[in-house]
């Protein structure tokens, strides 16, 4: 750490994190109405690796909390990595690999992923959400419904009568035990890396910085520990990056 580094990362003095509450695998809201998760451990973590003080800045979605990030609103932020996020944010290699999945009303006709894509489907996803982003350039001849946070993917789906809704596992399986009469198709449709990741144009060393610290953490088991404490299911350690 140099204060060229520490200058950086925290231009306005503390470090800004921003923190999507859209993804349960990453944050949620502690018993006192805090934010918590395995990405403000990070980022308090990260807080204390630079020598500052930690503020959190917490959004409803996906694409909000990239907003903050890429437009310097927030010094970091914990996303899923996808090209055009990439455009105006540096990230760090992934910590955490989830799954993308579908879930159906149970009387549909559809049983595979691979059915999905087909004229007259719609799928319903969260605005500027990973899956948004990767559904948008992957589906050929489904249409695209966008609800307007993650969490209100399956509300969306319902109130409209659509086809599919499409998401985080962990929030589609909640969203299947809260309502009767869904289920989820089998298997995946995609497996996404959550990374952080930092400004472009806060430099290069200062990128390099931050991808050191997170294959540190998850070397470390720091990452592996988050979850557990956390009690989040189905979500594994990334790799490591050599």
């Amino acid at each position: 750490m140099t204060p060229a580094l520490k200058a950086a990362f925290c231009p306005t003095g503390p470090l800004r994190a921003s923190i999507n509450l859209g993804n349960p695998i990453l944050a949620g809201t502690a018993p006192d109405g805090s934010p918590c998760g395995v990405s403000v451990d990070l980022a308090q973590a990260f807080a204390s690796a630079l020598g500052a003080d930690l503020e959190l800045v917490v959004f409803d979605s996906a694409g909000r909390s990239v907003d903050a990030v890429t437009n310097e609103r927030a010094d970091v932020g914990f996303f899923a990595v996808d090209p055009v996020r990439g455009a105006g944010i540096a990230f760090s290699a992934p910590y955490v690999l989830i799954e993308g999945a579908y879930l159906v009303h149970h009387d549909s006709p559809l049983r595979h992923n691979t059915e999905v894509d087909a004229p007259g489907h719609d799928v319903v996803v969260g605005l500027g959400s990973a899956y948004d982003l990767y559904l948008t350039r992957e589906l050929q001849h489904a249409a695209i419904v966008r609800a307007p946070t993650s969490p209100a993917v399956v509300d969306t789906f319902l109130a409209g009568g659509h086809a599919v809704a499409a998401g985080v596992r962990q929030q589609l399986e909640a969203d299947a035990r809260r309502v009767p009469g869904l289920r989820l198709l089998p298997g995946r449709f995609m497996t996404i890396g959550q990374a952080m990741g930092c400004p472009k144009g806060r430099g290069a060393d200062a990128a390099a910085y931050l991808a050191a610290f997170v294959e540190t953490r998850k070397a470390s088991g720091f990452v592996a520990g988050a979850l557990k404490r956390h009690g989040i299911d189905g979500a594994s350690v990334a790799p490591p990056v050599s």
